[in-house]
C-alpha cells in the first residue's frame, strides 16, 4: 500500500490502520499490537504505540510528539497519549475559571489532526474517508476527555482543603461590609477606610511571597503557611483592642489572601490533569463568591454590638479546620519532579491522584509532566527580563497591555465598592441594608453560574463589550434611582444587574486571556504582574469610595460609569478578539509541528515489569507517613520539605 513519505502505517490485529507522522530519513520498525477493535483506528489507551528519537532527547526543546522517562530516555506514546502530551504543553498549570473552552479546543484540534492523518491513504472514496475520519475523531476525543470524568477520593479531598483558602478570601472580602456601624462605634471614616483598604495592601505582598515560598517550600508547605497566616490574622481581628488592631489584622489577612490567590490555582492546576484545570478554576471561583455570600448570611445574627467578634472569629475557625485536615493535602507531583525526576513520592502521589493501576501508566504521565513543564518554563530568571521580551513582540505587547487595561478596568469599574460598602450604600435606600447586601451576594453566585454557561458560546471581546455596556447602563440606572427618578427598589435591582454583568465579562475575562493567549513561558509573568496591578487598583477603590459616597452622594457611581465608558471604547477600538485559535487553526499548526516526528510501535510486552518493586516502595512511603503522624513529626507547614529520596 502506498502512503505519503511524511507518514508511516501502523497496523493492528483488526486490520485497521493508522498513519502517524514520521521523518522520511528514518525507517521505523512496525509491530502489531493486539487490542480491542473499538480502539483500533487510532491506537487507544490499550495499545503501546511509540513516538521515539534516534537518540535519547533532552527535556528542553523536545518536539511536541515526544515524552521522556525519568532517566531521560524516550517514552512510548500512543496517538491518544500524544494528544494528552499536547494538552500538557499548551494548557497552563493553573486552575482558571473558563479555561474549559481552551482544553476542548485543543482536544478537538488534535482529534481532527489525528483522524485526518489516519484517513490519509489512497484507495478510500470520499464517503469512506469522511466516515473513517468521523469515527476516528470521536474515538480519540472520547479518550482524551475520559480522565476529566475520573475523580479520585484523594484528589477530591485535596481540592476541598485547598479551596477553603479561596473561601476565606471571599469571606474576608465581604466581612467588613455588614458590621460597619457596630465595630468600635464612633470610628472615623478614615480609620474604617484604612481597615477595609489594608486588605488590598497586604494582598500584593502576599502574592509575591507566595510565589517564592511555593518554589522553596513546595506547594503544600506554602499553602499551610498561608493557612497559619489566616489563623493569625483572624485571631488578631477577633480579639482586636481598637481600630488600629483591626487595620493590622486586615493587612495580615490580606497578605494571606494574596498568598492563597496565587497558590491555590497553581496547586490545583498541578494536581489535576489538563482536562480538569478549567473545572477546578470554576470551583475556586465559586468558593470565593460563596465566601462573600457566607459573610453576609452569618452577619444576620452576629453583626450586632457585643457579637461582632464572633463574625470575625469564623476566619480562624476555618483556618484551624484546614490545619486539622492538612494530611489530605498531597504535595504537587510537578514540584517534586522539579527537585528530582526520579522521585518515588511524586510517583506515589500521582498514582493516588489519577487512580492509575500500573507503573508504566504512571511513568507515561510523569513524562507528560516533565515535557509540559519544560515547554512552559521561562528562560529568563527575572520578571523584568521576561516583560522586556514580551514588550519587544508587537502581538504579545498588544495582549499584555490589553491585559493590564482590563485588570485596571475590572477594579475601577467599582465592583469591590459594592462588596466592601454596599451596607453603607443601601442605608436610606431600603429598610434593612443587610438584606440588600445579601441579595446582591446571592445574585453574584447565580451570575457566576450563568457566566460559566455563556463562556464557551461567545468570544472574549464580545463578553467584555456586553459586560461593560450592561454595567454602564446599570450605573446610570443606579444614579437615576438615587436621584429619585425611580423607586428605591429599582436602585437595588440596578445594583444586582451591575454585579451580574460584571460576572459575565469583566470578572473572569481579564484573568482568562492571560491563560489562553500567552505562550506557556509567559503565563507566570503575565499573571504575576496582572495580579499586582489588580491589587493596587483594588486598594484605591477600597480607600477612596467612602469619600466618594460621602461627598458625591447619589453621583458616587458616576466615576465608575466614566471608567466603563472608556473600557467600552477601548474594547471597540483596540482590544483584539482573544478567544484563541480555532480547532481548525490548531490542527493545521499541529500538522506543521509534527511533520518531522519519528514513529515506532512496540508490543505491550515490552513495557517494564517492575510492579512488585514499585509497590513495595509506595508501601514504604505510606508507612513512613503513618509513623510521622504517630510520633508527631508530620509536616504541617513548620519545617521545609526535605528531599524524600
Amino acid at each position: 500500500m502506498q502512503h505519503n513519505e511524511k507518514s508511516k502505517l501502523l497496523g493492528d490485529s483488526s486490520g485497521d490502520t493508522y498513519y502517524a507522522p514520521i521523518d522520511k530519513n528514518v525507517d521505523s520498525l512496525l509491530h502489531k499490537a493486539g487490542r480491542s477493535a473499538s480502539f483500533a483506528a487510532l491506537g487507544g489507551t490499550q495499545s503501546l504505540g511509540t513516538f521515539q528519537f534516534k537518540e535519547p532527547p533532552q527535556v528542553h526543546g523536545l518536539p511536541k510528539s515526544y515524552s521522556v522517562s525519568a532517566d531521560g530516555s524516550p517514552s512510548y506514546l500512543t496517538p491518544t497519549q500524544m494528544g494528552r502530551q499536547e494538552l500538557y504543553q499548551l494548557m497552563p498549570f493553573t486552575a482558571i475559571f473558563g479555561l474549559q473552552s481552551r482544553e476542548r479546543a485543543i482536544s478537538k484540534a488534535f482529534a481532527s489532526y489525528a483522524a485526518e492523518l489516519d484517513a490519509d491513504q489512497e484507495g478510500l472514496s470520499g464517503e469512506e474517508r469522511t466516515s473513517r475520519m468521523s469515527r476516528a475523531s470521536m474515538v480519540i476525543l472520547d479518550e482524551l476527555e475520559f480522565d476529566a470524568n475520573v475523580v479520585t477520593i484523594p484528589l477530591v479531598c485535596a481540592i476541598i482543603v485547598a479551596t477553603t483558602s479561596q473561601f476565606l478570601v471571599g469571606y474576608n472580602t465581604g466581612v467588613m461590609n455588614p458590621p460597619v456601624n457596630v465595630v468600635f462605634p464612633g470610628h472615623s471614616t478614615l480609620s474604617w477606610s484604612m481597615a477595609v483598604a489594608a486588605f488590598a495592601v497586604g494582598g500584593p505582598f502576599g502574592a509575591i511571597v507566595g510565589g517564592q515560598m511555593a518554589d522553596q517550600r513546595g506547594r503544600r508547605g506554602a499553602l499551610l503557611i498561608g493557612t497559619w497566616t489566616f489563623l493569625l490574622g483572624g485571631l488578631l481581628q477577633t480579639f482586636a483592642l481598637d481600630m488600629f488592631t483591626i487595620i493590622l489584622a486586615r493587612f495580615v489577612i490580606g497578605f494571606a489572601s494574596g498568598f492563597s490567590s496565587v497558590l491555590v490555582p497553581i496547586y490545583l492546576g498541578e494536581l489535576a490533569p489538563p482536562t480538569m484545570r478549567g473545572q477546578l478554576g470554576t470551583v475556586t471561583q465559586f468558593a470565593m463568591v460563596i465566601g462573600i455570600l457566607a459573610a453576609d448570611l452569618i452577619a444576620f445574627p452576629f453583626a450586632k454590638e457585643g457579637k461582632w467578634r464572633m463574625l470575625f472569629g469564623f476566619t480562624p475557625l476555618m483556618a484551624l479546620l484546614q490545619l486539622i485536615l492538612a494530611p489530605f493535602l498531597l504535595e504537587s507531583p510537578r514540584w517534586l519532579l522539579g527537585r528530582d525526576p526520579k522521585s518515588l513520592k511524586a510517583r506515589y502521589i500521582l498514582k493516588r491522584l489519577r487512580g492509575l493501576r500500573y507503573d508504566h501508566e504512571v511513568e507515561t504521565e510523569l513524562g507528560h509532566l516533565l515535557v509540559g513543564g519544560a515547554a512552559q518554563q521561562q528562560e529568563q530568571t527575572s520578571t523584568i527580563g521576561v516583560l522586556k521580551d514580551m514588550m519587544s513582540q508587537p502581538r504579545v505587547r498588544t495582549l499584555l497591555l490589553s491585559s493590564f487595561a482590563l485588570q485596571a478596568a475590572q477594579q475601577f469599574s467599582g465592583i469591590n465598592a459594592v462588596f466592601y460598602y454596599s451596607n453603607s450604600f443601601f442605608e436610606g435606600v431600603i429598610d434593612n441594608p443587610l438584606v440588600g447586601t445579601s441579595i446582591v451576594a446571592g445574585v453574584n453566585v447565580l451570575a457566576t453560574y450563568v457566566a460559566l454557561l455563556v463562556m464557551d458560546r461567545f468570544g472574549r471581546k464580545t463578553l467584555i463589550l456586553s459586560s461593560a455596556t450592561g454595567m454602564l447602563l446599570s450605573c446610570i440606572w443606579i444614579v437615576a434611582s438615587l436621584l429619585g427618578y425611580f423607586s428605591n427598589v429599582m436602585a437595588l435591582v440596578a445594583v444586582n444587574a451591575y454585579v451580574s454583568f460584571f460576572e459575565i465579562g469583566l470578572g473572569p475575562i481579564p484573568w482568562l486571556i492571560v491563560a489562553e493567549m500567552f505562550e506557556g513561558k509567559y503565563v507566570a509573568t503575565a499573571m504575576s504582574t496582572s495580579s499586582q496591578l489588580n491589587w493596587a487598583c483594588n486598594f484605591i477603590v477600597g480607600f477612596v469610595f467612602p469619600y466618594m459616597n460621602k461627598y458625591l452622594g447619589p453621583f458616587s457611581f458616576v466615576p465608575f460609569a466614566i471608567v466603563l465608558l472608556a473600557t467600552l471604547i477601548f474594547a471597540i477600538t483596540i482590544l483584539p478578539e482573544t478567544a484563541g485559535s480555532s480547532p481548525e487553526q490548531m490542527a493545521k499548526e499541529m500538522t506543521r509541528t509534527f511533520s518531522e516526528s519519528v514513529v515506532y510501535q512496540a508490543n505491550p510486552e515490552s513495557a517494564s515489569q517492575i510492579d512488585i518493586e514499585w509497590r513495595k516502595a509506595m508501601e514504604q512511603l505510606q508507612q513512613e507517613e503513618a509513623m510521622e503522624r504517630k510520633h508527631g513529626n508530620f509536616d504541617y507547614g513548620f519545617t521545609a520539605i526535605k528531599n524524600e529520596e
